[in-house]
């Protein structure tokens, strides 16, 4: 079988330099490798996703010279995979509802802090400090049934408990680098995590949740991504375990910066729309991300 690349831009915003790096290497390998190359919307977010956005990806990255697939999975399109998903996890008793408000829980951080150092996940946020596993049936059934919002959250004790001396052996195969210069077998470590949210009340998924799921039934072989992306590995190769999903290979490149930062969709000065009416051609973007 041919490997299978995919790059999944979320609508939220116009793309940059970092996203052609990544849409541009996935190409790259797809084409040299005489594998297939997907485009994949992750649109999860009826907030911040926009129609308009979606098309300037398209645009965007036929003007880079990119061709995908067609059809393109839209997310928003699928939701009853991602709950189908979350099914199997709640059949296994490993998903549990909160109902903090986001307010909520920085005041809980904060007294915990106030008190002693409070641990957090490999991106700096505080793990769910919330005592939702512990409410009585009752009292989370009154909670449901006044329309209360909530999380769906794993329970990662148990879910680690389920895998059992699975867990002990869990890894991904690394073909990029992670931050540190990790590469070859490395071990999965998703307890560093807490209790992540899987889906919340009006979306019954989360982005580690839909994207194990979608690798899954696109039959992506190869994930390639930024090294922002690369502890949350850890949480996906767990939920594909407890899933029984397959597990793809990982390369995880580097990450295009401005000034030392991290791009974001607000920057203009690495948008492609504002390179591109400043007069670059496809051949320049290569160029200022290091591709040949």
């Amino acid at each position: 079988m041919p490997p299978v690349f995919r790059f999944a831009p979320s609508p939220n915003g116009n793309l940059h330099l970092g996203h052609a790096f990544s849409a541009l290497l996935n190409f790259d390998l797809a084409r040299q490798s005489g594998g297939r190359f997907l485009l994949r919307i992750e649109d999860i977010d009826p907030s911040r996703c926009r129609p308009e956005f979606e098309a300037a990806i398209y645009e965007d990255l036929a003007w880079l010279g990119i061709v995908w697939e067609q059809p393109v999975r839209r997310q928003s399109a699928h939701l009853a995979d991602y709950r189908a998903a979350l099914e199997t996890l709640s059949a296994q008793g490993l998903v549990f509802p909160s109902f903090e408000s986001r307010a909520e829980i920085v005041r809980l951080v904060t007294q915990r802090e106030a008190v002693g150092v409070w641990p957090r996940d490999p991106d700096g946020a505080p793990l769910y400090p919330g005592r939702a596993k512990s409410l009585l049936p009752d009292e989370r059934a009154r909670l449901l049934g006044s329309g209360a919002p909530y999380a769906l959250r794993l329970d990662m004790a148990a879910a680690v408990a389920r895998a059992g001396e699975v867990i002990r052996h869990l890894s991904w195969t690394e073909l990029g680098e992670g931050p540190q210069g990790e590469t070859g077998q490395v071990a999965a470590d998703p307890e560093r995590w807490g209790d992540i949210v899987v889906a919340r009340k009006e979306t019954p998924t989360s982005y580690h949740l839909s994207v194990v799921v979608d690798d899954a039934l696109q039959g992506v072989s190869d994930v390639v991504r930024g090294q922002d992306l690369f502890y949350a590995t850890a949480v996906h190769r767990l939920l594909q375990r407890l899933l029984g999903l397959p597990e793809p290979a990982y390369r995880h490149h580097r990450l295009i910066l401005d000034a030392g930062q991290k791009l974001s969709k607000s920057s203009g000065s690495t948008g492609l729309r504002e390179l591109r009416a400043a007069g670059a051609a496809p051949a320049d973007i290569r160029r200022i991300v290091g591709l040949a």
